[in-house]
């Protein structure tokens, strides 16, 4: 008994960790799709739901976290050396923010997502595209300026609090490079 916990113990772990190769959307999928897990099944399910294609999606979690379950924006420091708060309330695969989980569990009916758990992240990302799509009319074909709306938020590009932020227009673009990518991998390997 004690061995076969230590192996789903190390089953599990192996769960929440990055996939591998997160350069390539089919080894993604490859490597997540087994009988606990089925990101591709997941993401699909996020595209019917809110009509954002896969690649977007997918792109839009590669460049907020790499696919990290657990990640969070540095501490900032105290004293220039002694670790303080964090710059904001982001985590998981999403870095969605307290406020904005918590508004996406009320919406969705969805009470028990985690930000760890990659079918939940990826069905908000496809949420929020969707509202970016509602509330500011952006195509959800669109992975740049959905990826400024994700990072800015609905009001902040609304009020085009992004023009200014070269950062910002790097990892949007980033993001729209990823997505194009990654829908040419998936027609290749048959997952689109």
């Amino acid at each position: 008994m004690k061995k076969f916990l230590l192996i789903f113990a190390v089953f599990l772990a192996g769960c929440a960790s990055a996939p591998k190769s997160v350069n390539n959307a089919c080894a993604i999928f490859d490597q997540r799709d087994g009988w606990v897990n089925n990101w591709h099944k997941d993401a699909k399910k996020a595209e019917r739901d809110f009509g954002v294609p896969i690649p977007i999606m997918m792109a839009t979690i590669y460049t907020e976290s790499s696919f990290q379950p657990y990640a969070r924006p540095p501490r900032t420091k105290l004293l220039g050396f002694i670790p303080w708060k964090r710059q904001s309330s982001a985590y998981g695969y999403s870095q969605a923010l307290d406020g904005t989980w918590a508004r996406y569990m009320r919406e969705t009916g969805r009470h028990g997502a985690s930000r760890t758990n990659f079918g939940d992240a990826i069905h908000f990302v496809g949420w929020y595209h969707k509202q970016s799509n509602v509330s500011n009319g952006i195509s959800l074909n669109d992975p740049y300026n959905l990826y400024l709306a994700y990072y800015s938020g609905h009001g902040g590009y609304a009020k085009g609090s992004w023009r200014g932020n070269a950062m910002v227009q790097r990892a949007a673009r980033k993001a729209t490079n990823i997505s194009q990518r990654y829908a040419a991998q998936m027609r290749s390997c048959g997952r689109l």
